[in-house]
């Protein structure tokens, strides 16, 4: 089998036919967190370098555990430029998503770093992602070209009066809902004020109008199953960090001694959008 595993071929096929999928952040560089959700079924991991404590070394170690389990592994880049994503690409990562898009020029600069042709990705065919020389140049182009997913993340006010356009953009297969950085930058108490409420329904209707997949964090299964009802269909469920706190938590709270009380007072905030 080729070094460009099944997996890097797949998740921007599945991506570009919006087919529903299941997910969740990676912070921590353990690998064994992308082990264990691959092997429990999830169908891809984000691997978090905006929030997370990743540096080149250590993402390629995560980029490799989810090679080897065979998991789509998207990088959440720390800011919107070429030599983070270049490094994300050489070491095998599937997808990318950028955050604070705001423009339509952002989201040109987005799809040219993640391409070869028509867009300005710099080449080596010596890495995990080109076969370390496996690979002739134009097969290696081609096939990485059409295998990455590109992923904008739409998470500031300015980027709502131009979202149309900014999804339209020709190469930028889908779009993630950023509702926890919208609720911040409105200074609203919560994900459901109206105004993130009227946010997130113009970034939907946009990503119908361009039939361009949504993506999205949820809280639970109902919380997925309304957003499916709204055209999404990639859900990014807690993180490695977050499921760890919630199980620490539930057994804190359970494993209670002889006249302690019980701990229920472990869970964040409701209506908190940890991303």
């Amino acid at each position: 089998m080729s070094i460009l595993a099944s997996t890097t071929h797949s998740l921007r096929e599945r991506v570009v036919r919006r087919d529903l999928m299941r997910g969740s952040f990676v912070k921590l560089t353990d690998p064994s967190s992308i082990e264990i959700m691959g092997a429990v079924g999830f169908d891809f991991v984000v691997l978090d370098q905006e929030h997370g404590v990743f540096d080149r070394a250590t993402m390629n170690v995560s980029l490799l555990a989810a090679r080897a389990v065979g998991i789509s592994a998207v990088v959440r880049v720390p800011q919107l430029g070429s030599d983070a994503i270049l490094a994300a690409l050489d070491g095998g990562a599937t997808g990318i998503l950028a955050p604070h898009v705001v423009t339509v020029d952002d989201a040109r600069a987005l799809v040219a770093s993640c391409r070869y042709r028509a867009g300005r990705r710099g080449f080596s065919g010596m890495t995990r992602a080109g076969g370390y020389g496996a690979h002739s140049m134009w097969k290696h182009v081609d096939a990485a070209d059409a295998s990455i997913a590109v992923i904008a993340m739409i998470e500031d006010p300015p980027a709502l009066s131009s979202i149309d356009a900014i999804l339209a953009v020709e190469g930028l297969d889908a779009v993630f809902v950023g509702r926890g950085d919208l609720t911040v930058a409105f200074n609203a108490p919560t994900r459901d004020d109206e105004r993130i409420v009227q946010a997130v329904d113009r970034i939907l209707a946009a990503a119908r109008k361009c039939a361009k997949q949504v993506w999205v964090m949820v809280d639970s299964a109902s919380d997925a199953e309304a957003f499916r009802a709204r055209g999404a269909s990639a859900f990014i469920v807690s993180s490695d960090q977050g499921m760890l706190r919630k199980a620490a938590a539930d057994i804190a709270g359970k494993l209670c001694f002889s006249g302690e009380p019980a701990q229920t007072a472990l869970q964040g905030p409701a209506g908190a959008a940890p991303n």
